[in-house]
């Protein structure tokens, strides 16, 4: 009985390395026959923003446009001086123009009328400078200014910029292919087949997020809420087999 046994355990083992060779052999017999193989590659990079982007604006309310004009630019100085005293200069200040709207009274059922009631202007500042850390700090300061007498109506989140992304895309597209390479070689190599010539080959859409994210999208992703990134490069590559 334990001859049997032995004898069933050693044909088990020999049925199963035959089928791992056999399916190794057909897996090279149809690579061969299409004498080419697809292979995805990427490649990542972290990097620093070098610039930085923040707006945000301020408000007044009078009896009439003209009152509410006037007590904006009444607060326009003391918003600047507090930019300068934060190291930003005049030159990376944007004033956009002033705007604003009327405001109407309601009857006693709530509905709007046509009687003025108020007028309230808004005046957005835009900053911008190459010091991120000095915008991200901007960002939640600002709201200081409401002790100096600033009505602060809305600040938006900072933007951070990489400035030569360029180069970096191209030099992570090199690194995608040859990734893409040697994941063919392994492949191949395993099936008993050689990489040949590269037959065609198609850049994927570059993912730029936080440097922890896992989001990906089909027409890439640009983010611009992080001072650190990570770009990813993906090339699809079809190589010649030998």
């Amino acid at each position: 009985m334990e001859k049997v046994e032995k004898f069933q355990l050693i044909l088990s083992c020999t049925i199963i390395s035959l089928g791992i060779l056999i399916s190794s052999l057909v897996f090279a017999s149809k690579i061969q026959q299409n004498e080419n193989i697809t292979v995805t590659g990427s490649a990542s990079k972290i990097i620093k923003s070098d610039s930085a982007k923040l707006g945000f604006s301020i408000q007044a309310r009078a009896i009439n446009q003209k009152e509410a004009f006037n007590a904006i630019k009444k607060q326009i100085p003391i918003v600047i001086e507090y930019l300068n005293s934060k190291g930003i200069a005049k030159e990376d200040m944007e004033l956009q123009t002033l705007s604003g709207y009327n405001n109407y009274r309601r009857d006693l059922k709530g509905y709007m009328t046509d009687d003025i009631a108020s007028y309230t202007a808004n005046q957005t500042f835009n900053i911008k400078s190459k010091d991120v850390e000095k915008i991200k700090e901007i960002s939640n300061d600002i709201q200081t200014l409401v002790n100096k007498g600033i009505n602060i109506e809305s600040v938006y989140s900072p933007e951070y910029f990489y400035s030569d992304l360029a180069s970096i895309k191209v030099d992570l597209l090199k690194e995608a292919t040859l990734d893409a390479k040697q994941r063919a070689e392994s492949m191949l190599n395993a099936a008993g087949a050689k990489v040949g010539k590269v037959k065609s080959m198609r850049m994927g859409v570059f993912q730029i997020t936080a440097p922890d994210s896992t989001m990906v999208s089909d027409m890439g992703i640009n983010d611009t809420s992080s001072i650190d990134k990570k770009v990813t490069a993906v090339a699809n590559v079809v190589f010649n087999v030998k």
